[in-house]
């Protein structure tokens, strides 16, 4: 029996409708990823991860009383992981501020399968260059306690990385068409007491960047005088994950203020004098 018209013309529509909802939808890196804004957010310091010497530590046990370099990352990346936390450790080995002293560094893993190998194995690459900073026991290279047996992550059953990275707005996705995460490339500062205080973007931020943002965690404990009242000349900026320098914006507005008023000043004495010029005449 022939379906009546009136269907044919029903099931298409309705294939117009749902066909597209029912479909893929291809998968957006960008979307994905990125770094959402969460100034003073609390990490939870009773996260468990399992350090790359294979002890179990919390969150809180590696934080100390120092401010914190936060790197999420994960240790089998073959794109910008490994070189991000290698210009890390190049910018801290001419930082002037003091490792264990005046910082601490924790990166962590966001792959709930990697292991304390899979960390060892990161960190050797980079002994090559900064052996002195990377075996110190203020460098902390975390992952999970259990890792995940399953071939894929699952983000329906949140591990440790995943709860430190969702606390902080480092936001990131598994491909499976690509077996990769999508992430961003930063690291974080955190106070002492693991409150989020700054991101640094990409791979090209400045010693002065860094510096200054372990300054502004540290709360005035951290770093010079010249350090503290350097801070009140720049001002952070969260679009760019870096620090400008507001003593040169004031000079600029200053220096056009300045111009204005003495151009303002000529043009009134002129006007005077050829108004006195007319009256004697």
């Amino acid at each position: 029996m022939r379906r009546p018209l009136w269907m044919l013309w029903l099931s298409w529509l309705a294939w117009l409708l749902l066909g597209p909802a029912q479909a893929d939808t291809p998968f957006d890196p960008f979307a994905a990823a990125g770094i959402e804004q969460k100034p003073g957010a609390q990490v939870p310091l009773e996260l468990r991860f399992v350090d790359v010497d294979g002890n179990r530590v919390t969150l809180g046990d590696v934080l100390g009383d120092r401010p914190v370099i936060l790197a999420p990352v994960y240790y089998r990346c073959p794109n910008v992981c490994g070189a991000q936390l290698a210009s890390l450790f190049n910018l801290l080995s001419a930082l002037s501020l003091e490792l264990g002293k005046d910082y601490e560094v924790v990166a962590f893993s966001i792959d709930p399968r990697e292991t304390p190998a899979d960390a060892e194995a990161e960190r050797a690459k980079l002994r090559t260059r900064w052996p002195q900073l990377v075996d110190s026991p203020h460098v902390h290279f975390l992952s999970e306690v259990v890792p995940a047996t399953r071939p894929e992550p699952n983000p329906s059953h949140p591990a440790a990385g995943h709860r430190l990275a969702e606390a902080v707005g480092f936001n990131y996705s598994w491909d499976p068409e690509i077996g990769e995460f999508a992430h961003a490339s930063a690291i974080a500062t955190l106070s002492p007491d693991g409150r989020l205080v700054r991101w640094l973007y990409g791979l090209g931020y400045q010693p002065d960047d860094m510096r200054l943002a372990l300054v502004d965690a540290g709360e005035g404990r951290v770093g010079s005088l010249g350090d503290q009242l350097l801070l009140l000349c720049y001002h952070y900026d969260p679009r760019t994950g870096g620090y400008d320098n507001l003593v040169i914006g004031a000079l600029q507005v200053g220096g056009i203020g300045t111009t204005l008023l003495l151009g303002g000043f000529i043009g009134v004495t002129l006007w005077l004098e050829r108004r006195k010029r007319e009256g004697g005449a």
